[in-house]
């Protein structure tokens, strides 16, 4: 997954096992039980005038980049807030993993600062988080979001402390008014029984490029909390105590410039570890870039996640516009979802901030 292209090359735009069972009609819902984990928090919602905080929680950033992340806050009413260390370089990270973790838990301790957004992805989040205070977190609870390498740190979060955290857009590219309406409909002005769906541009774009497709993969509703996020980052956290517990949930999954056996590998490992046969259901990003295949035979990225996803037989879905994508909604880790396959849409039971 080419991650850190994606966010420099948005600067200058403008964003197996088979599983036994039926489904009856398009009205079942599925559910596979009780799930064990801490009790959920919702974080404040955020408001014009709050401060925020932003950090790098995995590569360097230049000083344009910074400078793009913070303009793009102060547009949509925010104050800003970062420390020195957000331009610190150790190889690739923007600072030595103890300082990246100090950025973090001065920015959820301070009380003045009432919602934390990442600058950008790359790599670094899996590094850090045996390292972070999930008690001053869980008890500091406030907005957390970001996408690509980020997925390690929203699903951790979440997993160890309870407090919902937000996969969308980073500051980067949360100017795109697609992914600024989504950002203000969920953690700033909540509706209720929130719908989300692919956009008119992403289905456009279909005609020539068919990633952009949305389809169902197999009928039904299913009801559950969402977890999820970059394919690649969930594959490396098999085996992890930080594993997200995927028993009973909505999965979502996006991925970018990743060849067709390299989806293939990935979604076979979640088979193989057991993650997948539990989940109440799939809802599935643009996974842009991933056509390109070097082998002359090869399978579509289609094929592939029908061969490898469809026999679990429940309720899933392609082409949702969230992800490495220009279009990038705000989905709520931790959040009570209705997914509706045959609809293509993903609903929200609650309101993901108070």
């Amino acid at each position: 997954m080419n991650r850190r292209n994606f966010i420099k090359g948005s600067l200058f735009t403008s964003a197996l096992s088979i599983i036994p069972g039926s489904i009856s009609g398009n009205t079942t819902l599925f559910s596979q039980g009780p799930e064990a984990e801490p009790d959920k928090i919702f974080p404040n919602r955020l408001k014009s005038g709050d401060t925020v905080g932003l950090i790098a929680p995995g590569f360097l950033l230049t000083d344009k980049q910074l400078e793009t992340s913070a303009q793009n806050l102060r547009q949509l009413g925010f104050n800003l807030y970062y420390t020195s260390r957000i331009s610190g370089k150790s190889g690739y990270f923007s600072g030595t993993d103890k300082e990246r973790v100090q950025d973090i838990h001065e920015m959820f301790a301070n009380p003045a600062i009432k919602g934390v957004i990442c600058a950008g992805g790359g790599y670094g989040c899996t590094r850090i988080l045996n390292l972070l205070d999930y008690s001053l977190i869980g008890k500091n609870p406030k907005v957390l979001m970001g996408f690509s390498d980020v997925t390690a740190l929203l699903n951790a979060v979440y997993q160890q402390t309870g407090l919902v955290t937000f996969h969308g857009p980073v500051a980067r590219t949360i100017h795109r008014p697609y992914n600024t309406l989504q950002f203000r409909n969920v953690v700033m002005y909540p509706k209720e029984n929130y719908l989300i769906e692919s956009t008119a541009d992403d289905l456009e774009k279909s005609a020539n490029d068919p990633v952009y497709e949305r389809y169902t993969i197999t009928q039904g509703k299913a009801r559950g909390r969402l977890a999820g996020g970059n394919l690649s980052l969930l594959a490396s956290m098999v085996g992890t105590r930080f594993m997200p517990d995927l028993k009973g949930k909505i999965l979502f999954l996006e991925e970018i410039d990743e060849e067709p056996y390299r989806i293939d590998r990935m979604l076979t490992q979640l088979l193989e570890s057991g993650n997948l046969q539990q989940l109440a259901g799939i809802a599935m990003g643009i996974f842009k870039g991933c056509n390109k295949a070097t082998p002359v035979n090869s399978f579509t990225v289609k094929e592939v996640i029908a061969d490898r996803l469809k026999p679990l037989n429940i309720p899933t879905v392609y082409g949702l516009s969230f992800g490495h994508n220009i279009n990038n909604c705000t989905l709520p880790v931790g959040l009570q979802v209705e997914l509706n396959a045959d609809c293509k849409t993903l609903k929200f039971l609650e309101k993901a901030v108070l």
